[in-house]
């Protein structure tokens, strides 16, 4: 199928984008990747009447450090962030996540704001941000404000950005030598969505676990985090027997939903499983 017709406007620089939404409010959409956005439009799923390509605008593409938090711009693609683009534990956690990531073609034109945007629940980038309490800072003709994660999502591809608003980057924390990280994904085939994914970050202090973040996707209209699971693995030593406790807290932590892809049960076990890996 084709798109429904549609007005193609590229903007020069980021004013020229939000003047764009202000004018057209929710008849427009905003085009980077187009990994999510073009197919919804070919299936028509998706009818916008204005098209705002934010491709050539500057200063949306970069990965920038601070003392505190890693700043990922809109427009960075999935690839940039399959080979560590920063270093330390956080530059591990998101290669593994990225490597996740739809097949080659996908990683090379997404981009991880469209992916954040999108909020698709199985997705990698919405579960890391929700696993480590990220920022997402948004900008309109009105000003810029900052969303938690916990604020962002608020079902399966919706979240609370407004129809005149861009999201122009999100902040991750930067997280320390003392952090371990994992990554574990199931999916049917490789580059299929994921049935189930869980991200973790543990910091370890004095041979015992101080702080601990656990997320899943895949098992809700949003990606959750695992509270009862962290909870369990906080003072204990990062080892085995604290991984198998934990493991099965997640697992009777979630309250997923069956579909042809796999039962509420087979989704728990998934959970379980994948948080005894990304542990690991």
């Amino acid at each position: 199928m084709k798109p429904a017709a549609f007005h193609y406007e590229r903007p020069r620089d980021v004013a020229g984008v939000l003047d764009l939404l202000a004018e057209h409010g929710d008849e427009a959409k905003i085009l980077a990747g187009g990994q999510s956005l073009v197919p919804m439009m070919n299936f028509r799923l998706a009818r916008p009447e204005v098209i705002v390509d934010i491709g050539v605008v500057p200063d949306l593409d970069q990965v920038t450090v601070n003392n505190e938090t890693v700043t990922i711009g809109t427009r960075v693609r999935h690839i940039e962030l399959e080979h560590p683009a920063v270093d330390g534990p956080l530059g591990s956690m998101l290669a593994d996540a990225a490597r996740h990531v739809g097949h080659l073609p996908i990683r090379l034109r997404g981009t991880f704001g469209g992916s954040i945007a999108h909020a698709d629940p199985a997705a990698e980038w919405c579960l890391l941000a929700q696993t480590l309490n990220a920022d997402a800072v948004v900008a309109s003709t009105r000003g810029e404000r900052v969303i938690a994660a916990a604020d962002l999502f608020q079902s399966a591809f919706i979240t609370s950005i407004a129809d005149d608003e861009l999201l122009t980057q999100v902040r991750l924390p930067k997280l320390d030598s003392g952090w371990k990280t994992g990554f574990s994904e199931f999916s049917r085939r490789a580059g299929d969505f994921a049935v189930v994914a869980v991200a973790s970050a543990v910091r370890v202090e004095d041979s015992r676990i101080a702080e601990a973040r656990i997320g899943a996707a895949g098992v809700g209209a949003i990606p959750v985090r695992l509270s009862q699971a962290e909870a369990a693995l906080v003072g204990q030593p990062l080892g085995p027997d604290a991984i198998d406790e934990a493991s099965e807290v997640a697992g009777g932590e979630v309250d997923p939903r069956g579909d042809i892809h796999g039962s509420a049960e087979y989704r728990r076990d998934l959970v379980r499983a994948l948080t005894r890996r990304a542990l690991s």
